[in-house]
């Protein structure tokens, strides 16, 4: 007896399935027009000379003189260092800032909440032109009359290579916390209480309360806030850019900022999309060895 293949049956979207497919259409076409797409083209463009008609096809070549440019790896490590100096210290004061707003009132809390997140809405560029005034070499420079007050004196801030690292990174330190705090806020409200009841209970102190439950219960807080403040911290470009330009002396040239000059300055299309697809994966290298390390005791 010949047996017969049974037809393959379709399975067909219906119902709530359906319309979550919809849902979510929008967001995959943006995500495929303006995420996956230029990541391809960019894998693309960085094994080719890449010019707007006749691109040659060169293999490696870009990544070579990537690896082989000194400066890249001056920005590699500027960027390092900022990222180093700047994220700890950020999540520390948005910490430290949540844990003074938490016992306020609701309406107080609501006030500070808004207060502090209102620099992340402003314009980058407007932001940098008060920090340019603030830094202003001059005496008049509010920052130079700071210093003039303590004694310290004038300074070229942000035009000499012994300053210019240290004016972004205050700059950093000084500037928006808003999301952080928020984010530490919500995390906040969500410990349960009777952990502070049984820790009064044995008479434990504010510091012992905030090392021993505060902190383990905001661990997966802390780790998502690390991780995404290191991988922004390492794709800065607007600061460098408007502030220095990455002077003086390629001392505050980014690996962002870099990768913009050799796009839109030097033309170098296909070093440019090289050295971006070497940030992407140092930047997960990093944000693995976080979780690897930092996420093990962690539960979401």
């Amino acid at each position: 007896m010949t047996e017969y293949a049974k037809p393959i049956k379709r399975r067909k979207i219906k119902g709530d399935a359906a319309w979550g497919y919809a849902f979510i259409a929008v967001a995959l076409l943006v995500f495929a027009m303006f995420t996956l797409y230029p990541v391809i083209s960019a894998l693309i463009i960085s094994f080719q000379q890449y010019k707007p008609r006749g691109s040659e096809f060169i293999g490696f070549d870009n990544y070579t003189a990537t690896f082989k440019d000194s400066l890249f790896w001056k920005a590699v490590v500027n960027t390092i260092v900022y990222t180093v100096l700047t994220v700890p210290v950020s999540l520390l004061l948005s910490f430290a800032v949540s844990i003074m707003i938490l016992p306020l009132k609701k309406k107080m809390q609501t006030v500070f909440k808004a207060v502090y997140y209102l620099p992340a809405v402003a314009s980058g560029v407007a932001l940098s032109l008060v920090w340019l005034w603030i830094f202003d070499p001059m005496p008049v420079g509010i920052f130079n009359k700071v210093t003039s007050f303590f004694g310290l004196g004038t300074h070229n801030w942000l035009g000499s290579s012994a300053y210019a690292m240290f004016s972004l990174v205050l700059m950093a330190w000084l500037s928006s916390h808003g999301t952080s705090i928020i984010i530490y806020l919500a995390a906040l409200l969500g410990i349960d209480g009777s952990y502070y009841e049984a820790a009064e209970l044995d008479g434990a102190s504010f510091l012992q309360k905030l090392w021993y439950i505060v902190v383990p219960c905001l661990k997966p807080t802390t780790l998502f806030l690390l991780v995404t403040g290191v991988i922004g911290s390492f794709q800065v470009f607007q600061n460098a850019y408007l502030m220095t330009g990455g002077g003086p002396d390629n001392a505050t040239t980014m690996v962002g900022l870099l990768i913009f000059n050799n796009a839109f300055k030097y033309f170098e299309f296909g070093k440019a999309a090289a050295q971006s697809l070497v940030l992407a994966a140092i930047i997960a290298l990093i944000s693995v060895i976080q979780f690897k390390f930092l996420g093990k005791d962690v539960e979401y």
